[in-house]
């Protein structure tokens, strides 16, 4: 059975998260080698910020689960 993709996403926000610096979290997520968004986490609001590399869209969440919705969906296009 292939593992969740969604759950490697989530483990991923929420390693960003547990970071013990006060620095802004950065991440991109990549499709074969493509960057379809980065991905960065404030510790001192508690919200996601996520540029789609497409479009160069800005968008904020401040609920793990919706931006993980959000990268899966990218990820599959």
């Amino acid at each position: 059975m292939k593992s969740s993709q969604l759950v490697a996403i989530i483990r991923r926000l929420e390693a960003m998260q547990e970071s013990t610096d006060s620095e802004v979290q950065v991440r991109r997520f990549e499709k074969e080698g493509h960057e379809r968004c980065l991905v960065s986490y404030d510790s001192k609001a508690g919200t996601y910020e996520m540029e789609d590399v497409g479009d160069h869209a800005v968008y904020q969440f401040d609920d793990i689960d919706l931006i993980a919705i959000e990268i899966y969906e990218l990820l599959q296009d």
